[in-house]
């Protein structure tokens, strides 16, 4: 059994005048895989090292399969951590490096030579033993740095943006191969990282933070569907859900009348239609187009500020720049109305 509980954590750096993480409670299950997700600076890697032992709590409780380990050594912990720089020794080979905690430990050389192998295998790394890091691409670090994790098999994984340093198309490999990897093991992970695409795509579970205060916990699809708040709203799906201030009058454009207390309406842009100017709606100036290949993306300039449309339509046939497009409402679209404070009305 190795669940992770935080129980009313803060945690605050020595001189900072406010915790850096504000009264976290999560529990994250037995094997489960949970992504800490937020914008530069909102506690998510102070949170994952407060867990490793890295960094001391204020006050609360963190507990790893039921046992209070809130002032307890990182070594005492039973946990593995993959960072964002792969930290490999250069002068020892791939098998040295990953069997290297094990060597510590003084465990003998058959058992180390096992457990090696075995994670070698799991992770495509047989070929690459007796190479040098030097030797390797970026991903095959990488792929070292979390094998050297797995021959401990510890309790807990964490790891804190691991994939930052890998290209666009690696990343996506790679990506693969971690979520893979974590159902093979069924070990208990904890994954950090600012990308929203990667948590949405990884996590049975995603914790969504804000200036050091988690705002939601759920699984990606209920996070898109239903988020409980303006912030989680826009943080969650890309392009971003279009939020338009409208004072407390009704969006007539769009027709759209408001609930009480709402300001704000949320449009995901699969759910707003691109028209020729003339057509009843919403009128915007076109700022940019992203042609992605099987859709694209308008960008246009209206009264309301910056409004977003993924559309379907063929390149060619998309409006040109500076041109007029009305948004009208697709069949079935979601419309969510949040209030002053950013809470969400319906």
């Amino acid at each position: 059994m190795a669940d992770v509980v935080f129980d009313h954590v803060n945690i605050r750096y020595p001189g900072a005048d406010a915790p850096t993480v504000k009264d976290l409670n999560l529990e994250i299950a037995d094997g489960e895989f949970l992504v800490l997700v937020g914008p530069s600076g909102c506690g998510k890697s102070t949170t994952l090292r407060a867990l490793a032992g890295l960094e001391p709590t204020d006050s609360g409780i963190i507990s790893i399969g039921g046992r209070d380990v809130t002032g307890e050594e990182p070594g005492d912990r039973d946990i593995a951590m993959v960072f964002q720089d792969y930290a490999l020794y250069p002068h020892m080979s791939v098998r040295e490096n990953m069997g290297f905690a094990l060597t510590i430990k003084k465990r003998p050389k058959s058992e180390i030579a096992e457990r090696v192998e075995r994670a070698a295998e799991i992770l495509d790394l047989t070929e690459f033993l007796d190479r040098k890091p030097k030797d390797l691409s970026g991903g095959q670090r990488q792929r070292v740095a979390m094998g050297r994790a797995i021959v401990r098999e510890p309790q807990v994984f964490l790891m804190d943006e691991p994939l930052s340093n890998l290209d666009a198309k690696l990343r996506v490999q790679t990506r693969a191969q971690i979520v893979k990897l974590q159902q093979n093991l069924d070990v208990t992970t904890v994954y950090v990282t600012h990308d929203q695409v990667e948590a949405m795509t990884m996590g049975h579970r995603v914790a969504v933070l804000k200036d050091g205060i988690l705002q939601q916990v759920d699984t990606p699809q209920n996070l898109y569907r239903d988020p409980v708040n303006a912030f989680v709203a826009g943080f969650i799906g890309s392009p971003s859900m279009n939020l338009l201030t409208v004072d407390g009058s009704a969006l007539t454009e769009l027709g759209i009348d408001l609930p009480a207390g709402a300001v704000q309406v949320g449009v995901r842009p699969e759910h707003l239609t691109v028209q020729d100017a003339g057509t009843p709606g919403l009128v915007g100036t076109v700022s940019l187009v992203e042609e992605l290949g099987s859709d694209a993306n308008v960008y246009a300039e209206t009264f309301y500020g910056q409004v977003t449309a993924r559309t379907e339509d063929a390149p060619g046939t998309l409006p040109p720049l500076g041109g007029s497009v009305v948004f009208t409402l697709a069949e079935g679209a979601a419309v969510y109305f949040f209030d002053a404070e950013g809470e969400r009305v319906r």
